[in-house]
């Protein structure tokens, strides 16, 4: 399978590219600086022609339009897009205080990015058991709001509509849609106080990605494992 994951570059998305390699797989990965550091790099130098770094930034319509029109051209399809790029921004910032222009920038990438995304790579998905996984977070559970991270909270809860109407339109083409939440990780986003290694988190999503789990949840909101989550 041709997986495409966003926001590749660290932190978890370099993790699931990893898993991903490890499991056979080629992946995309997509990349805002095509010159990576880091555990990318290195992947790329161990798995040679399975890993393709793609210059990819999600809020770059007219870039990933070229990307995907290339890859067409190429006669080359796509089994599972994985949309990962976000930021989290205005971290507990009253409301009273908070720069709207931050919560437009978050909104840019962490939903029109993936819609984008899709809009473009979809196309290239063919057959059935193709699968789109949208990383979202247990911050866009309005059963479960909490106060400050207005921007990247309700971002993920836009994120989780997006998701629920995506899995309508594809349904027929035996393609699955998921919300995922990837849990409290060590990364530059969740900190060194975080309980989950994201690399556990990515195998979960692979298997996810995979099919191997295959999650009962009427909203498609599940967290790595493939546990349903409160909408």
């Amino acid at each position: 399978m041709i997986i495409l994951i966003t926001g590749a570059s660290r932190g978890l998305g370099a993790e699931m590219a990893a898993e991903a390699l490890e499991r056979g797989h080629r992946v995309i990965a997509g990349v805002r600086d095509i010159e990576v550091e880091g555990k990318l790099a290195a992947l790329a130098a161990q798995y040679g022609e399975q890993l393709e770094l793609a210059q990819l930034d999600v809020s770059d319509e007219a870039g990933l339009a070229d990307l995907a029109a290339a890859m067409k051209q190429q006669d080359r399809t796509l089994g599972a897009i994985i949309n990962n790029a976000a930021i989290l921004v205005e971290r507990n910032t009253p409301i009273e205080q908070l720069d709207i222009s931050e919560v437009a920038r978050t909104f840019d990438i962490n939903l029109f990015g993936p819609m984008r995304v899709v809009k473009h790579f979809l196309p290239l998905m063919a057959g059935e058991q193709g699968a789109i996984i949208n990383i979202s977070s247990e911050a866009g559970s309005i059963s479960n709001a909490y106060p400050g991270d207005y921007p990247y909270g309700i971002s993920k809860t836009a994120v989780n509509m997006f998701t629920q109407q995506l899995q309508s339109a594809v349904k027929d083409r035996g393609i699955k849609v998921l919300s995922v939440h990837p849990g409290w990780m060590k990364t530059d986003m969740g900190g060194e106080n975080a309980p989950t290694d994201p690399r556990q988190s990515a195998k979960g999503i692979l298997d996810l990605t995979e099919g191997r789990i295959v999650p009962e949840s009427r909203f498609n909101f599940v967290d790595y494992t493939g546990k349903e989550m409160p909408i």
